[in-house]
C-alpha cells in the first residue's frame, strides 16, 4: 500500500490543517490532503464540552467522491505538509 492509497476503494489523506471556525463557536475544522496536495477532505467537529475528547489521527481513508480539489495556491503547502506528516507518523497516530 502506498502512502496515498487507502484500502479498497478509499484514498488515504493526511492532516494538513487544523483551525477553529470563525463563524461558529466550538467547531474545529480539520483538513486532510493527498500527498500531491491536489485533493482534500474537510471534516468539521463540534466540541460539546471541555471534556469532549476525540482523537485526531494523522490520516484517514475516505471515499474518493468525498474529496474536493485544492485551490492552486494551496497545493504546494498541502503537499509539503501531507508529506511531512506521512513521513513522521503512522496513519493511526494521534496528532
Amino acid at each position: 500500500m502506498s502512502a496515498d492509497s487507502g484500502s479498497g476503494d478509499t484514498v488515504r489523506v493526511w492532516l494538513v490543517e487544523r483551525t477553529y471556525s470563525d463563524d461558529e463557536q466550538n467547531i474545529i475544522i480539520l483538513v486532510y490532503a493527498t500527498p500531491d496536495g491536489e485533493r482534500y477532505f474537510r471534516k468539521e467537529r463540534a466540541l460539546t464540552s471541555f471534556t469532549d475528547v476525540r482523537d485526531t489521527t494523522a490520516a484517514v481513508d475516505v471515499d474518493p467522491g468525498n474529496l474536493g480539489e485544492v485551490e492552486a495556491e494551496k497545493r504546494e503547502q498541502y503537499a509539503a505538509e501531507a508529506t511531512r506528516i506521512a513521513e513522521n507518523h503512522d496513519p493511526d497516530d494521534v496528532v
